[in-house]
């Protein structure tokens, strides 16, 4: 009611020039987010939102005055509006994130955005984490559809040179960036192995020239730390301290961090450069409903699974295989601790995006829940898909789902993601020389050739089993347990024979499986790319 009785002296804004040029066509108003109290999550969140909507909108108007429309309790001019194209866009898929098209359309034509915090509006903002990511992802996927729009091309074309630079980074450049950050680590992490590998690292960790390399240590041990998701909480201590001291901020933010906090935003991280490097690559941007509901529950690891799987579990499940590698085959030369400060930031990455979902899932360690899950997952991943059947039902339906932005995808994104793929052949190739069994052939090109060899095998017998389980598990249960029992005593004595023979070692398993799974996960997506093309029912468009 209080609020309600300041909204004549709001309207009056209209009637007043702020830039001393154009009257605003947009009045924007500060938020109150009242769901700070349900969750640690939710408080991180609110903590978040309200330093945007204050400090950091506050900032957008004057004197960058790069403000838009972000779906908050904005006032707009209505006949300014609807004499220039209406507020709402047409396209949902390119127009996904259409709150700050309107605040596009209204900059284009000479409109003005202004910010006024003398007013307040309540809001309830997202609690649990699967809500939280499924907003995160809209926005990612909204953000990668404003790159590639005609709007953004035409603010930069028309904005003056540090109006662009407001424009850019608070708006797309903000997701750009966070995926650079994320490529850097790949690149980073590739390139260390590449030394590795070639025996470079060696030679400068051992060198004359080198070998006192103590202040390299201590500024990757001072990076590493800055990386841990602390900047992304300072514009909220900025918040907190202009409005209820600084002394209360600091506190805030130590309960924060011990909370979790920097799980979370290391966390959402993952989210916002897959959705917005997706939707760059192949589109398919769309509307994700969270519901923003009260209710904290406890979501199963199927919900979890589905969610979480191409964002963060696969990406994390590579990190943690570069660093391993990296440390079996440069601890022979570097210490423990040189290892600790180059590292320690992305295995805290690593561990984030694979154990977050359990960690912020309520009871999410509790064992019949852990039984139940297991139960609904096993249940889920055997299911068969088809026409009607439910993503939330079967793994086959979910899995085309997941894959259906590729159907549209157009022939640069087909090109990048195979390009991308390559990473993992590269990778099989510098492994394969660095065995014990292969030493004495490392100069010869048919080491890997032969690995090639042993994953075509490895394919075939995993066809063979699940056509066979397919075909003989329901009539002929004896000869398919034989068939299975047969399968393993050969891969057996395969390796007995390797290890006394050829000397294979128990480190040379553990290699070749670390080599061969991400082989397989490439020669998939490549895979991919290619069904889809000569699937696809729009040919002119691949």
């Amino acid at each position: 009611m209080e609020e309600a009785l300041k909204m004549r002296n709001l309207l009056e804004e209209f009637l007043e020039k702020h830039d001393g040029v154009r009257y605003p066509s947009i009045l924007g108003v500060r938020e109150h987010i009242f769901t700070g109290s349900v969750s640690s999550l939710a408080w991180f969140m609110s903590n978040q939102e309200t330093s945007f909507v204050t400090i950091g909108q506050r900032v957008l108007a004057n004197p960058l005055r790069v403000r838009f429309h972000y779906g908050h309790p904005d006032i707009f001019d209505r006949l300014f509006h609807l004499t220039r194209g209406g507020i709402s866009k047409a396209s949902k898929i390119i127009n996904l994130s259409e709150d700050i098209f309107a605040g596009f359309n209204s900059t284009l034509r000479e409109g003005n955005v202004t910010h006024h915090e003398y007013m307040q509006v309540g809001k309830g903002r997202d609690v649990g984490l699967n809500q939280i990511s499924l907003f995160e992802a809209k926005i990612a996927n909204g953000n990668g559809e404003q790159t590639l729009s005609r709007d953004i091309y035409r603010l930069g074309h028309r904005f003056d040179f540090f109006r662009m630079l407001s424009c850019y980074y608070t708006t797309i450049g903000f997701y750009f960036s966070t995926m650079i950050t994320v490529w850097t680590v790949y690149a980073f992490l590739y390139g260390r192995l590449y030394l590795v590998l070639s025996g470079l690292d060696a030679a400068l960790a051992t060198g004359k020239r080198f070998v006192h390399n103590t202040p390299l240590q201590v500024a990757l041990a001072s990076e590493s730390f800055v990386q841990l998701g602390f900047l992304m909480a300072l514009p909220m201590m900025m918040e907190i301290g202009l409005e209820r001291g600084f002394r209360t901020a600091l506190s805030d933010f130590v309960l924060m961090q011990l909370q979790l906090a920097s799980v979370f935003f290391t966390f959402s991280l993952g989210t916002k450069t897959h959705y917005y490097g997706r939707t760059l690559l192949h589109g398919g941007a769309e509307y994700r409903a969270t519901g923003r509901g009260f209710v904290v529950f406890h979501a199963k690891f199927a919900e979890n699974y589905r969610l979480y799987s191409r964002s963060h579990f696969v990406k994390g499940i590579e990190l943690m295989i570069l660093l391993v590698v990296y440390e079996i085959f440069g601890q022979t030369y570097r210490g423990a601790i040189t290892y600790i400060f180059i590292t320690v930031s992305m295995w805290f990455m690593v561990g984030t995006w694979l154990f977050a979902p359990f960690l912020f899932n309520p009871s999410g360690f509790e064992w019949q829940k852990i039984v139940d899950d297991w139960t609904d997952w096993n249940k889920w991943i055997s299911n068969r898909g088809g026409i009607g059947v439910a993503p939330e039902k079967s793994w086959e339906s979910w899995w085309d789902k997941e894959q259906g932005p590729l159907r549209h995808s157009g022939k640069r994104g087909t090109i990048l993601e195979i390009l991308l793929a390559l990473r993992f052949f590269i990778y099989q190739y510098g492994l394969v020389y660095h065995l014990n069994i292969t030493k004495q052939y490392n100069q010869s090109v048919l080491v890997y050739g032969f690995s090639w060899v042993v994953i075509l095998v490895m394919l075939l017998v995993m066809k063979t089993v699940s056509v066979g389980r397919r075909r003989f598990s329901a009539e002929f249960q004896l000869v398919f347990r034989l068939i299975k029992g047969l399968i393993f005593i050969t891969f057996i004595s395969i390796i007995i024979i390797l290890t006394a023979i050829a000397h294979m070692t128990v480190l040379d398993i553990f290699v070749c499986i670390l080599a061969f799974m991400p082989t397989g996960w490439g020669l998939l997506l490549v895979s991919e790319q290619r069904t889809y093309i000569s699937c696809s029912p729009f040919p002119s468009q691949v």
